[in-house]
């Protein structure tokens, strides 16, 4: 297979590239190459200050094939990285680190939170790079990295800092754009007239749902991130520790905020559910106060409405205006006794 950004698909209408980039670092300066995978990395080991840097996108197995017998790739690895839907990890194997990432991509339109997954091989004078998905593009990263040469000069521990810190950055910026949405539904939420609690309830489950998601990303990374902070990881650089630690704190902050984010929703759908016990207690007052003051003249109608001769005023001309009267003096103090304790 060749060495070329270009390399397409196998298949009719497929044209969508498999290797997305693919260059030599010399010195921490890209400098052109042998254009076959052999070749290349022949020529990066042979000068012992060059790494070859492969950045493919959603590869079949046909396709990578070629990729894993060129590198060495260890079997389980490459299942992994061919199947995606893995955790966050570290795995050292005899002629390769992998490392797993899953970049977020936050939908602020329709609130949502998906995980895209990256794969990386580092090896002796190598990095291969494997996307899934459309977040966590690596371009960006590979440009800003090739106007660092005294980081590249790290070889490929230079790549695997560079897109750790890019993928873990981007999880601080989407933690921030989630806290700004959470205080929206908390404003809502505390809202006096919230009228629809339904809809807030769903959203507030919706949103939980969001945080689960992005915690299925930050969290199992803190032990890989932990381990190459702390050195002796095979084909990482020993001068790497710093920059990994850095790293590090990066994504415990993010985790931080992930927490932060999951208490405070817990928070709201406990104060949403007391609001909707203190509405449902205050409905239930009102329906009272009212059924008591129907009681009392469907009391005295019940009684008057009864077939007896001898009935109290029964045969008065005023017995009917006095017996209506005291039902609209009754009802009445009743309504000053629930307003006064507010229950109207």
């Amino acid at each position: 297979m060749p060495c070329h950004p270009c390399a397409g698909r196998a298949g009719a209408g497929e044209n969508a590239p498999v290797i997305v980039d693919c260059a030599i670092y010399r010195d921490g300066r890209r400098t052109e190459g042998p254009v076959d995978f052999s070749d290349a990395l022949q020529a990066a080991r042979a000068t012992g200050d060059a790494f070859l840097w492969v950045g493919m996108h959603e590869p079949s197995e046909k396709e990578f094939d070629h990729v894993k017998a060129e590198f060495g790739l260890h079997p389980l690895a490459v299942e992994d990285a061919l199947g995606a839907h893995q955790r966050p990890k570290l795995e050292v194997y005899d002629d390769s680190l992998f490392v797993v990432l899953k970049p977020v991509v936050y939908d602020d339109a329709a609130d949502t939170v998906t995980t895209d997954e990256l794969m990386l091989f580092i090896g002796d004078s190598f990095v291969v790079t494997v996307r899934h998905g459309e977040g966590a593009p690596l371009a960006a990263v590979r440009h800003r990295l090739e106007q660092e040469p005294e980081v590249l000069r790290q070889g490929p521990t230079a790549v695997l800092y560079a897109v750790s810190d890019a993928v873990v950055d981007h999880y601080i910026e989407v933690a921030s754009e989630l806290q700004a949405d959470l205080e929206e539904l908390e404003a809502d939420v505390f809202a006096p007239n919230a009228a629809d609690t339904k809809n807030t309830a769903a959203r507030i489950y919706a949103f939980k749902r969001q945080i689960l998601e992005f915690r299925r990303a930050t969290s199992p990374l803190l032990q890989p991130m932990d381990r190459l902070a702390a050195g002796s990881v095979p084909f990482v650089h020993a001068g790497a520790q710093p920059f990994f630690r850095d790293v590090a704190d990066h994504l415990t902050r993010a985790n931080e905020y992930v927490e932060g984010l999951d208490r405070l929703l817990s928070d709201a759908l406990a104060a949403h559910l007391a609001q909707m016990g203190v509405r449902q207690n205050d409905d239930m007052r009102k329906i009272s106060a009212w059924a008591a003051m129907a009681a009392v003249p469907t009391m005295v109608a019940g009684i008057y409405g009864m077939n007896f001769e001898h009935m109290p005023e029964l045969r008065q001309p005023w017995g009917y205006p006095g017996v209506v009267a005291l039902m609209a003096a009754v009802c009445f103090g009743l309504h000053r006794l629930f307003k006064r304790r507010g229950w109207l």
